[in-house]
């Protein structure tokens, strides 16, 4: 995958030999004058941007870090077209930095750089730039979703579309926590529940739902969020995770979950919500695990491994590897390989790991989200899922929505996918869900 290895190669267009530039993960790549290129590369375990001469023929040396930091100029590259840095015409940079949370700086010729007072501080994109003017997109942990567009000059900060301040009192301010786990410290972001017109008992602790992002290769931010307001609003506190695996925090942490897909993962939301609990943020008995996709693999682990969550919530989740080895994409193709292992030589792990396998070992609820489109985890692994349980009598829901593909779009079923989580968890923790 290109988080794993990816390189940078330059030709001249007539006729040229492609000469490859030393490179990790490359990210990026970008003409800072014609003599020189720039990029975004992680040998150091953190991505930071490289610099590299260039002449007629291709690279003249090796390219040396530029303005390197303990954080990460870049994540994973699931779609092309990312861009994490821009270059402004008299030679200063705007990059984002993401550790945890993003920062976005302005980078002078020498390498000395200053943050830049913005509004986003998730996924930030650096989509353009004019002048001494940036155009920034992204999320952040104050503001909805918006467009931005910023002079680094002035400071002055124009919203082009959305970016408006959420109300604290229905949407606090993830909480950044960190707990030490099996393999060592895990990050995540707690979000305490908030309802200006309602007030839990003094001596009851909130129960939680603890997320479980996708990719594996992703990350999350503690960005604001509709639908973790969702839940926080109606008394259910929300524990996101990034997990050993996620982006954001370098390669050793992300390199974590190499060969150990359904291990680390695990153990990993297991320690987040016993370290909730620990601190008497969370009512212990009353914790659910939800995650889509590599998330509801994630889930379905967990729930195979008992002892930590009172109920699960799959959307489109991976139940069992050599399905989705010969059923998945192109591009995740060979991305189990290094997650687990290569067939056939590790076809007794990819049996051993699959939550299919161990379907009499989960003790309680399951709910079930599943889009009939899905070409990326197809149904047959959520339904496979759901007949096990049916043959073993475990209490569950299953719902389909035949033109949903992976990840739902359609504001009807967004709406359901959620009132229906809410009333499940009503249902097994013993509330009136107000939908």
């Amino acid at each position: 995958m290109p988080w794993e290895s990816a390189q940078v190669r330059v030709a001249a267009l007539a006729g040229g030999e492609a000469r490859t530039i030393p490179s990790h993960a490359a990210l990026q790549p970008e003409w800072r004058t014609d003599a020189e290129l720039l990029f975004a590369d992680d040998p150091s375990g953190r991505w930071a941007l490289h610099r590299v001469a260039i002449d007629g023929n291709g690279a003249t040396a090796d390219p040396e870090p530029f303005a390197a930091v303990d954080a990460d100029t870049g994540y994973g590259l699931w779609v092309l077209g990312n861009r994490w840095y821009q270059l402004l015409d008299d030679g200063r940079i705007v990059a984002v930095r993401t550790n945890g949370r993003d920062a976005v700086v302005v980078i002078d010729p020498d390498g000395a750089a200053r943050p830049l007072d913005v509004p986003a501080d998730g996924h930030v994109s650096v989509d353009d730039v004019d002048g001494t003017r940036v155009l920034l997109s992204g999320n952040g942990s104050v503001v909805a979703p918006g467009l931005w567009c910023v002079d680094v000059d002035s400071g002055e900060v124009v919203a082009v579309r959305g970016g408006e301040p959420v109300e604290p009192e229905w949407m606090p301010r993830a909480l950044p926590i960190e707990v030490e786990g099996p393999h060592g410290t895990v990050h995540a972001f707690a979000y305490p529940p908030a309802n200006p017109g309602a007030q839990a008992p003094d001596d009851e602790l909130p129960p939680y739902v603890v997320l479980v992002h996708g990719g594996p290769t992703a990350h999350v931010t503690g960005a604001s969020s509709t639908t973790i307001a969702f839940y926080t609003s109606r008394g259910v506190g929300v524990l996101d995770v990034n997990y050993g695996g996620s982006t954001g925090y370098g390669r050793d942490y992300r390199e974590r979950l190499d060969g150990q897909w359904g291990v680390v993962d695990v153990d990993d939301v297991i320690a987040a919500a016993r370290g909730l609990a620990d601190a008497g943020l969370a009512d212990a008995a009353r914790i659910a695990i939800r995650g889509g996709s590599a998330g509801g693999w994630t889930v379905l682990s967990a729930l195979v491994r008992g002892g930590a969550f009172a109920a699960g919530m799959s959307r489109y989740g991976v139940a069992d590897l050599r399905m989705l080895a010969a059923e998945t994409h192109d591009f995740e193709a060979s991305y189990l390989d290094g997650l687990v292992g290569p067939l056939p030589s590790y076809e007794h792990v990819y049996i051993e790991r699959s939550p299919l396998t161990h379907v009499d070992r989960i003790a309680v609820p399951v709910l079930l989200l599943q889009g009939g489109e899905d070409r990326v985890v197809p149904p047959t692994q959520s339904e496979a899922i759901r007949d096990a349980l049916v043959a073993r009598g475990i209490d569950h829901e299953y719902v389909l929505y035949p033109t949903e593909g992976h990840g739902f779009r359609s504001a009807e079923n967004i709406i359901d996918a959620l009132e229906r989580e809410l009333t499940f968890l009503g249902r097994v923790f013993g509330f009136e869900p107000r939908l």
